[in-house]
């Protein structure tokens, strides 16, 4: 299977357990791996054998900025739902980062990474 890859991709969002996350909200950052095969779509060099990447970007960050939810690992599966709604795409992982995580002693990042198939 091969792997397509998108890192970084930010938006603000207004989840998580407390009320002061879901009034002021705040950035999440989602990576995506996309299990495909490339072989058709690099054959006939057309896109419409392929994942449009640009188009997955647009459908998480909407979902990153849509309906609150308490937990990132539920913000995670329904990513990864969106991501298996394309045509072609077998496998994701997600990891989605929360770098402002109500925490209270220092910390780098807080992340969840699920992988879910078709199968």
């Amino acid at each position: 299977m091969d792997r397509v890859a998108l890192r970084g991709l930010r938006a603000r969002g207004h989840h998580g357990v407390f009320a002061q996350e879901r009034e002021e909200g705040q950035t999440f950052v989602v990576d995506l791996v996309l299990g495909l095969d490339t072989r058709p779509a690099a054959a006939a060099d057309d896109l419409t054998k392929t994942v449009h990447y640009g188009i997955v970007a647009e459908e998480v960050v909407a979902v990153v900025q849509g309906e609150p939810v308490d937990l990132i690992e539920t913000l995670a599966e329904r990513i990864a739902q969106t991501c298996l709604a394309h045509e072609g795409v077998e496998e994701v992982e997600v990891v989605v980062h929360k770098p402002e995580a109500p925490i209270t002693v220092p910390f780098d990042d807080v992340t969840v990474t699920i992988t879910r198939s078709r199968v």
